[in-house]
């Protein structure tokens, strides 16, 4: 059973930085992407970044120039780095993997973790 273990988050004052790490176990053949989402009280889980299975990179508005997102695929995991913090950015960031459970297979299955929460103080 594949399971997405967040975890980094904390409390931090404005301009700060912290980094945030997302742990993949389970049995898979392969991860095609992952990607960092965050949500608010009263507002929808918002994308913030991905990251491919050949490291390609896509970013939203928010992230662009404060945010990276790197994965390092001998461990199964992911991270992001967050800098320049501002209290818009505090949220329960949830991490997400495309992964493919067999190989020679078409399906590909999308996981979620349960987030880790991060609080930006003014």
């Amino acid at each position: 059973q594949v399971q997405l273990v967040e975890s980094g988050g904390g409390l931090v004052q404005t301009g700060g930085s912290l980094r945030l790490s997302c742990a993949v176990s389970g049995s898979f053949a392969s991860m095609e992407s992952m990607a960092w989402f965050r949500q608010s009280p009263g507002n929808r889980r918002e994308f913030i970044a991905r990251i491919t299975r050949v490291s390609e990179t896509t970013y939203a508005d928010s992230a662009k120039g404060r945010f990276t997102i790197s994965r390092d695929s001998a461990k199964n995991t992911m991270y992001l780095q967050m800098t320049s913090l501002e209290p818009e950015d505090t949220a329960v960031y949830i991490c997400n993997a495309v992964i493919q459970l067999r190989s020679g297979s078409n399906v590909r299955d999308t996981y979620w973790g349960r987030g880790t929460q991060v609080t930006v103080s003014s």
